[in-house]
């Protein structure tokens, strides 16, 4: 199968490339779904949740403390540097990710649109001001120094699988220029991704000359509605993915291998391509 994949990259080098949560787990951040694409757990909370109950954000800053180290210490993985060096080498025209942990930009890719944000930022939802994600854990662990000894599975959004029960006491820093909200900048579920990424990301699809999904069961609408469209227009697709997904009648090929496995493979049937013995 990955001789296949090696041709379908040959046959249409300026691919656009989608990738889901599946491609950051060799680097140590769980994904969200099962192989049949149901949820694991509980899903992640949702912007409205968020933006009417002071005790929702207590218990998502809360969980956030926890979980987000693991998402700032995370590297890339050899999945991450194969795209980056097929990007290199001219085969990716963008790379769209559905991740919010910049791992792509790590390992060196530079065509990158974030679909739903990054986690290493946080905005104030009333005067927009901006501050580091790092700075409001510095900020979080000093006002509640009694639970940084709580450990939890983290999530892929940089959450963690925790139940707290009494949070009342604990603390979450409001905005130090007017007293708002903040919020980690990345599109919550129930927000909409913004118009200008899905846009650029859009217009980047239909310059290519194929889809190559990477590590996503689709199953949200914001990446599905990509493979939608390179279909409308007859642009075939290829998926990389452990088991099912809301795309899979709409694939051209499909490789049902671990992430790093398959795209190593395939950058080493590539250079053998390139450079025969």
């Amino acid at each position: 199968m990955i001789s296949a994949l090696s041709r379908f990259v040959r046959e249409h080098p300026r691919l656009f490339v989608l990738t889901g949560a599946g491609i950051s787990t060799g680097s140590g951040i769980p994904d969200y779904r099962d192989d049949q694409g149901r949820w694991k757990r509980k899903p992640p909370v949702t912007l409205q949740d968020f933006m009417r109950s002071a005790a929702v954000r207590r218990r998502y800053w809360a969980r956030s403390m926890i979980g987000w180290p693991v998402i700032a210490n995370a590297r890339p993985n050899a999945a991450h540097e194969a795209l980056a060096c097929l990007e290199g080498v001219a085969h990716v025209h963008r790379l769209v990710t559905q991740n919010v942990d910049g791992l792509h930009q790590r390992a060196g890719s530079a065509r990158v649109i974030e679909l739903h944000g990054n986690i290493a930022g946080v905005a104030c939802v009333d005067c927009h001001a901006e501050v580091s994600r790092h700075c409001v854990q510095q900020m979080l662990e000093a006002a509640n120094p009694g639970h940084l000894r709580l450990c939890a599975v983290t999530a892929p959004d940089g959450d963690a699988y925790l139940d707290l029960d009494d949070l009342d006491a604990f603390e979450v820093p409001d905005c130090s220029r007017c007293g708002g909200i903040l919020k980690p900048t990345v599109v919550f579920f129930g927000d909409v991704v913004p118009r200008h990424r899905v846009d650029a990301t859009m217009q980047a699809l239909e310059q290519a000359d194929a889809m190559l999904v990477v590590g996503s069961s689709l199953m949200i609408y914001s990446g599905y509605r990509f493979c939608e469209h390179a279909h409308r227009m007859q642009k075939p697709i290829a998926a990389i993915n452990l088991g099912h997904t809301r795309a899979d009648h709409l694939f051209h090929l499909k490789i049902e291998r671990p992430c790093e496995d398959a795209l190593v493979d395939l950058i080493d049937r590539l250079n053998a391509a390139a450079h025969p013995s």
